[in-house]
């Protein structure tokens, strides 16, 4: 039961999102940019900047890019296999290739793993910022329906112009240089990046709200669904296996790759306009399945569940 209770708060702040739109009509566009172009740039900051660096972020940079390039490589096969366009490969690609392992993963672990695993879940979403801020946004530009995005130069600057990986790159240049804030200076910057954990959230569940059943793509959600749940864990056993890490680090990281699509990727979708609504779909489902997955993952790494 503690497991169903740690999650729902965050299924609170989808149906608030939900209601949200169905009674009042925001314009959802405006509201991704917002976050995405205004809130975010200060969580890339404030979460580098707050994380100490060490070797050991090399092993897990490798890891989180083996996984996420493995993903991509898989969905790129079955695209071509299918023979999907590109709009419709990169939205797979983002609706099963980035994990939430932040506001979703992050207390899981707490749970189940104490401390230890959660200062290693917290390294994991630092580098998950990371990646949804260059491999996340260029392959929501790659999908867009605009037509100035007509090259794979013009995508590139799509990815050079977005301000979230410059708040990375900036909180680990005041790091690095130990350049110090002031109380007031850092509480300003941690308000405005935190509210946008709860913004992408309820974000996700306007989009729901805009979602018809009988339009879904149920094949493609299908294999994203497959491809995070399933695959994505026995990617992550396989990277696992030849680190030189401790064995409960190995377990962390296995249950982190089976979290559910992170809810970043339906900010991008809708401001690159790469299927949203494939995206949030995929998105929504994957985190319901998860109460059905995560504690057999859990159970499989030698995880007691304490139900």
């Amino acid at each position: 039961m503690e497991f169903f209770i740690i999650l729902f708060p965050i299924f609170c702040i989808f149906i608030v999102g939900f209601i949200a739109q169905k009674t009042l009509k925001f314009d959802i566009a405006n509201l991704s940019k917002m976050s995405l172009y205004v809130l975010s740039p200060f969580l890339a900051f404030k979460t580098f900047y707050t994380h100490q660096l060490n070797m050991d972020y090399l092993y897990y940079i490798i890891y989180i890019f083996a996984l996420c390039i493995t993903l991509i490589i898989i969905v790129s096969i079955w695209s071509l296999v299918m023979k999907y366009n590109t709009k419709e490969r990169c939205a797979m690609i983002l609706s099963s290739c980035f994990m939430n392992n932040g506001n979703y993963g992050t207390p899981v672990i707490l749970v189940f793993f104490g401390s230890l695993g959660f200062d290693l879940a917290v390294i994991m979403m630092v580098l998950q910022q990371f990646v949804m801020s260059t491999l996340g946004i260029y392959y929501a530009a790659k999908g867009s329906s605009y037509q100035d995005v007509v090259s794979q130069k013009e995508v590139l600057l799509k990815v050079v112009r977005m301000p979230v990986a410059y708040g990375a790159f900036l909180g680990i240049l005041f790091q690095l240089c130990h350049i110090p804030l002031s109380t007031s200076i850092f509480t300003s910057i941690s308000m405005i990046g935190d509210s946008s954990i709860v913004i992408i959230m309820i974000i996700l569940g306007m989009q729901l709200a805009r979602l018809q059943i009988t339009q879904l793509d149920y094949p493609k959600i299908a294999f994203a669904l497959v491809n995070k749940m399933v695959l994505a864990p026995l990617v992550a056993l396989a990277i696992v296996y030849f680190m030189p890490i401790d064995y409960t680090y190995k377990q962390i990281l296995i249950v982190l790759a089976a979290m559910p699509t992170a809810a970043n990727t339906t900010l991008l979708s809708v401001q690159f306009d790469t299927k949203p609504e494939l995206v949030s779909s995929a998105t929504f489902i994957s985190t319901l399945l998860s109460l059905l997955t995560l504690p057999i993952i859990l159970w499989l790494v030698g995880t007691p569940i304490p139900f």
